[in-house]
């Protein structure tokens, strides 16, 4: 029995020793200390990370909110740079479509009115030929002849007159219609229709020494040129005189 049992003693003393038999490795406080500090850091770091994590997370979702409000204010500037753009063709369209409303309200009676021009002309003619036929009689001393123009012929040449005043006054204060004058007036091919030409020394830029027929205007638009002789500068008496000497007569 007793060999038996130090037998055993001493096998278990071996297992002790030699760790690599399986048996129980004995503990080195040394390592045992670094093992408990590794832990303890390693749950520092995982603190800190935890701790960092919502920083993080926060600092993520700024940016991202402001991300989002910098889009929203660029489609916010893009859309009221279309609705100013909208408001302002619309604004045009509006100011168009009044004034072609107004100007066909203005001209709706031009053909009428146009039409109505000749007649005043053929009034115009009368009146001209009676107050030639008056004045001629009487330059010729009609009143010593017994040639002077009956009291009827004068009544009616007045008759006539006035009826052509007030036709013209209506249809001006009415209708907008009324004549101007052209005789002694600029050149101006947007009034006047040239049917004639003369040249003179005397003038520096064309003038209407004539106006055969009345020039009309409907408000502000020009519905008939007047037709008028147009004198000119003749520019070659200019450089005539010019190339002359100041004592040459």
């Amino acid at each position: 029995m007793s060999k038996h049992n130090s037998h055993g003693d001493k096998h278990q003393e071996s297992e002790a020793l030699n760790p690599a038999s399986g048996g129980a490795e004995p503990i080195d406080p040394q390592n045992a200390q670094e093992t408990g500090n590794t832990g303890e850091g390693t749950e520092a770091a995982a603190e800190n990370s935890a701790e960092a994590a919502p920083e993080i997370t926060a600092a993520a979702g700024e940016a991202g909110l402001a991300e989002q409000i910098a889009s929203l204010e660029a489609q916010l500037a893009d859309a009221k740079d279309q609705f100013l753009r909208k408001a302002a063709d619309f604004e045009n369209f509006r100011k168009r479509m009044n004034q072609e409303k107004q100007n066909a309200i203005d001209f709706a009676n031009q053909s009428l009115l146009l039409d109505l021009i000749p007649i005043i002309d053929d009034f115009d003619r009368a009146i001209q030929a009676a107050k030639t036929a008056i004045d001629g009689s009487l330059a010729a001393g009609g009143n010593a002849t017994g040639n002077a123009p009956s009291k009827e012929f004068t009544s009616l040449y007045e008759g006539i007159d006035m009826i052509s005043r007030r036709l013209s006054s209506q249809l001006d204060s009415k209708w907008g219609l009324k004549s101007f004058i052209s005789a002694g007036e600029p050149f101006d091919p947007n009034r006047h229709e040239a049917l004639m030409m003369d040249k003179s020394a005397e003038i520096t830029e064309p003038v209407v020494q004539e106006e055969f027929l009345k020039g009309y205007m409907l408000k502000d638009r020009i519905v008939r040129s007047a037709k008028v002789k147009v004198l000119m500068p003749d520019a070659s008496a200019e450089n005539d005189g010019g190339g002359s000497p100041a004592g040459e007569a």
